[in-house]
């Protein structure tokens, strides 16, 4: 193609499939060099999840070359050459997306493995593709990628839910841990890739594709930065563990004795496994007795931080001080207002504006 046969929208194409091959690349250099976190600097990720991310913009970086590399040398959809960049890209994506969402739930340690090896019966699918050229194999190839991720996605709805209940357990605070956005948008983008590498797609499409592709790009940048570690919660003092064989009841006195009366919920980021050593007890049997009690760790943690907003908010509205709700709830646990705002409403039924105009008649 001559330079004078470049149209406008052909050149804007390239531009934008520039762009999406250099931002990933981008992205990956950055996770590999800097040891600083620019998004969040107090905030530790997950190396697991930091070298899976960069595998992913590796392989997304390297997709964009190669298809770059088809389109200019060959174009024939019908070729072996297809059919081999296109199982490269769907393998790679597929394997590499796979250990980055994995990586984000760090209630346990999930295997990559399972994804790796559900590509053989496709690769094997491509290889017949080019040793007896049908499109019934493409079809069969296309038909099991797509059921390969109809039931990675179903696997990945039960996976975050127990991610999230395992959160409830264990962290008073939420903010940042949460990951179902994440997973939603990668997953949609993950199937977009697969659409894109093995069916044909009209102008309109791709150029949707490769605006998603950087929306992507900077969530998952974004998210590898701001999920923090939690698989080693911060230890704190240990008090002389207490015996196995302890009554349940004493439980709740001792968490009136070490969390209520010394306001221990205050703390942020407070973690079941500490409050656990600072009342004298295991992990294990201090989530019991909340199991008992039919609520969370975090249900308990916001019940006591709520109760100790109303008293500080009745304290300053019965002494006339000039006050801030965003203050009063930084003071009562809180970093983020807007995680405040919710558990506000869950524990008293309504909006905190609502509840204050309500007491204030």
């Amino acid at each position: 193609m001559s330079l004078e046969q470049i149209t406008s929208e052909v050149l804007f194409f390239f531009i934008l499939y520039g762009v999406t091959a250099a931002v990933p690349l981008m992205a990956a250099v950055y996770l590999l060099l800097r040891r600083g976190n620019a998004f969040a600097p107090d905030v530790t990720p997950p190396l697991r999840l930091r070298r899976w991310a960069v595998s992913f913009f590796v392989v997304a970086a390297l997709g964009h070359l190669w298809w770059y590399l088809f389109y200019i040398y060959s174009r024939d959809v019908h070729s072996a050459c297809y059919v081999v960049v296109g199982v490269l890209d769907c393998v790679a994506l597929l394997t590499t997306i796979a250990g980055t969402l994995l990586a984000m739930l760090q209630d346990r340690r999930r295997p990559v493995w399972p994804a790796l090896a559900s590509m053989i019966p496709f690769v094997v699918l491509g290889v017949l593709q080019i040793c007896y050229p049908d499109r019934s194999f493409m079809g069969m190839a296309i038909i099991y990628i797509l059921s390969i991720y109809v039931l990675f996605s179903v696997y990945m709805v039960f996976a975050v839910r127990q991610y999230g209940r395992w959160l409830n357990d264990n962290y008073a605070d939420l903010e940042n841990k949460k990951v179902w956005l994440s997973q939603v948008v990668s997953l949609v983008c993950l199937l977009l890739f697969i659409l894109y590498a093995l069916v044909d797609t009209d102008t309109i499409l791709i150029y949707i594709l490769h605006v998603v592709e950087l929306v992507l790009f900077g969530l998952l940048l974004w998210r590898v930065e701001t999920l923090p570690q939690l698989e080693q919660p911060t230890q704190q003092v240990q008090r002389p563990m207490l015996s196995a064989n302890i009554e349940l009841a004493q439980i709740e006195r001792l968490l009136a004795e070490h969390c209520v009366a010394t306001q221990l919920y205050l703390q942020h980021d407070l973690t079941l496994q500490q409050l656990a050593q600072a009342i004298g007890t295991n992990r294990s049997y201090l989530s019991q007795y909340f199991s008992r009690q039919s609520i969370t760790y975090n249900t308990y943690i916001n019940n006591l931080r709520i109760n100790h907003f109303i008293g500080r908010y009745q304290e300053v509205a019965a002494a006339g001080q000039f006050f801030t709700v965003q203050k009063l709830a930084s003071e009562s646990g809180y970093r983020s207002y807007s995680t405040f705002s919710l558990a506000f409403k869950q524990r008293m039924g309504q909006t905190v504006t609502a509840w204050i105009r309500e007491d204030a008649k």
